[in-house]
């Protein structure tokens, strides 16, 4: 049996934390089991840290703090939880506008601080909570807002942690304790493993009904990602079993998002992802991205390991962050996560997780010796396909056969069924199907790839049939394949579907770190006084995590510049992505009472922008019956 050394930490808390690693030592009373054989740990503790650990010894000086003893970090977290409070109740109480200033007053105090979200929890943690408490509450303002239906990011799984860090569980079956001291004599392992009543107790609850689910579940699903995992792992110098955290935070489920708003294999929250890289959009998050995020984690791991020099305490600050374990560290003085968690110095979810990784590694390396029978999932076969052109994925699944949802099973990054508009985004494609994708996409238009469908004809099906699947008109399914009016085609030709999209969608935004004004506007093409106009905005800032409402391709800047153009007696009409090839001549439409632009656009399989280009007297007012439309298909 190795009697583990506890390190005596004496430093205050203005020490740098590197003072850690040069401390003195005094006995411990903990038992832990290490075979011979075990590989050391890797020696990483010259690598510098990403950040400092130590919390400013002054208050930035836009914060007066000079009648509050506390520090300065502890005053401005009090008073942001005061405005989130004040305005949650505003809006209990119907109060809308006031309770969006409350909100406001909470983020202009960070704003104004110096003191970064990110660099404390507490922080972090507030300024998610007002994004989300102003998403939640979006027309509670009084004023009606218009009918909309709000574009949604990919389904989410809820993360396994959220469930079992919880958990009080009954005192651990004294017979398991010979079997896994017993095992750490037997398998290998690169992380030390100790069996205590912590320990234990998780041990006991995965061999139960419940627990044992919960750990199939993510033994089976790491067979997709163990080969990468544990090849990243190595290139980064850090432990393989470290691949166990993963399971403990995800069962590997690149869509997990915990309650707290952490995503991915690794749940990354989203200012952590940030510091490694992880690159966060409208249409994608990286932290989904198994490779990608795995990499990140390894270097946060390693980056730990340099601060704390204890595999331990890593584990600890990885789950609430290195300031909450820096700061436990000095209020007991004792660099020690047992002594920690006996002391109850850390947060519960915390104290458990240590257990539940060292329990769960335990089952993985001798699940039969634990009554656990798993039957791994194999990695999926995929090729990367470099895009230069946004593709929609109803349109890869039709032109690969590929069920949709693989689809986004295998580009789990994706937040929508819609690929980023920067070309070479790689695309994650069933390695079978790749060619087929290459050809079949090549018949549909660039600048039509995130609008048309393409559908084959199956035996005895008519354009007419498939013109009312798709509610488009057969004209323009001649138009869009190039076919002779009332043409027949044969079953399995592969047809060009001009399916016309909204005019404008409703879809939230949530301002992330960086974003402006004129960023926001150019990423939805749409222009910042119609931003401003959306969301009541008066100034030339928005908050980090406001959630803004976007009409996305409402086309409303191109019809403010036609409108500016016409008043000085020169009409603008924008360019048309239609072919000279593909023009017919123009027709005529009378609107009647009751009919819309959209409407009239679908009914002739045009858009609607190209219905404005057609008649620039629409760029000075709403369309009204009895109008005589100039309809070009």
């Amino acid at each position: 049996m190795v009697k583990v050394t506890m390190t005596r930490i004496t430093v205050g808390m203005t020490a740098a934390l590197s003072a850690l690693l040069l401390v003195g030592c005094e006995a411990s009373t903990k038992v832990e089991v290490r075979p011979p054989a075990a590989t050391p740990a890797p020696q990483v503790a010259s690598l510098k840290a990403r950040e400092p650990l130590p919390l400013p010894d002054q208050a930035p000086s836009s914060v007066s703090l000079r009648v509050d003893p506390r520090p300065a970090i502890d005053v401005l977290v009090d008073q942001v939880q005061k405005d989130l409070t004040a305005g949650q109740q505003e809006f209990s109480a119907g109060n809308g506008e006031q309770g969006r200033a409350d909100l406001d007053r909470g983020v202009n105090r960070i704003l104004v601080s110096g003191f970064q979200a990110e660099s404390d929890p507490r922080l972090s943690k507030l300024f998610d909570q007002i994004g989300e408490t102003l998403h939640a509450n979006q027309g509670t303002s009084g004023q009606p807002e218009e009918e909309e239906a709000e574009e949604t990011e990919a389904p989410a799984q809820p993360a396994p942690i959220d469930e079992i860090a919880d958990l009080t569980l009954p005192p651990g079956d004294p017979r398991l304790v010979l079997k896994a001291q017993k095992e750490l004599l037997m398998v290998p392992h690169d992380l030390p493993l100790t069996v205590n009543e912590s320990v234990l107790q998780y041990l006991s609850f995965f061999t139960t009904t419940r627990g044992r689910a919960i750990v199939e579940h993510g033994l089976e699903r790491a067979g997709r990602f163990d080969t990468m995992i544990r090849r990243v792992l190595k290139e980064e110098s850090v432990p393989q079993d470290l691949i166990y955290l993963a399971q403990a935070e995800s069962a590997f489920q690149p869509q997990a998002v915990s309650r707290a708003g952490a995503r991915g294999i690794w749940q990354f929250m989203p200012y952590r992802g940030e510091q490694y890289d992880l690159e966060r959009s409208y249409y994608i998050d990286e932290r989904s991205d198994p490779e990608k995020a795995t990499r990140a984690a390894a270097r946060h791991l390693r980056d730990l390991y340099a601060m704390f020099g204890d595999w331990y305490l890593v584990m600890a600050a990885y789950n609430s962050g290195p300031l909450n374990v820096a700061r436990a560290i000095e209020r007991t003085g004792y660099a020690d996560f047992w002594e920690l968690q006996k002391r109850h110095a850390l947060p519960k979810e915390t104290q458990n997780y240590v257990p539940i990784i060292i329990a769960m590694a335990l089952v993985a390396k001798a699940p039969g010796l634990y009554g656990v029978q798993i039957s791994p999932e194999k990695p999926a076969q995929v090729e990367a396909v470099k895009l230069e052109h946004p593709v929609d994925l109803h349109l890869v699944a039709d032109a690969t056969g590929a069920d949709l949802e693989d689809l986004r099973m295998l580009n789990p990054e994706l937040l929508r069924t819609v690929t980023p508009t920067q070309p070479g985004f790689a695309l994650n494609l069933p390695t079978a199907l790749t060619a087929r994708f290459q050809e079949n996409i090549q018949q549909v238009p660039d600048d039509k790839r995130t609008s048309w469908r393409l559908h084959s004809v199956a035996e005895g099906e008519t354009l007419t049939d498939v013109a009312r699947r798709y509610h488009v008109t057969v004209p323009a399914l001649e138009l869009a394949n190039h076919l002779q009016p009332r043409s027949t085609v044969p079953a399995g030709f592969l047809l060009n579907v001009p399916t016309v999209p909204a005019v404008a969608r409703m879809v939230r935004y949530r301002v992330q770190k960086g974003d402006t004004l004129e960023g926001i506007a150019d990423r939805f093409d749409v222009t910042v006084s119609d931003l401003k106009r959306w969301n009541r905005i008066t100034g030339n800032h928005v908050a980090r995590g406001a959630r803004l409402r976007i009409l996305a391709g409402s086309e409303s800047a191109s019809i403010s510049a036609a409108s500016s153009s016409s008043q000085s007696g020169k009409a603008s009409v924008r360019n048309v992505s239609v072919r000279a090839s593909d023009r017919s001549e123009a027709v005529q439409h009378r609107v009647k009472a009751g009919e819309t632009l959209y409407s009239i656009a679908r009914e002739y399989g045009i858009t609607v922008g190209a219905l404005r280009d057609s008649n620039p007297f629409l760029a000075d007012r709403s369309l009204e019956a009895g109008d005589l439309l100039n309809i070009e298909r």
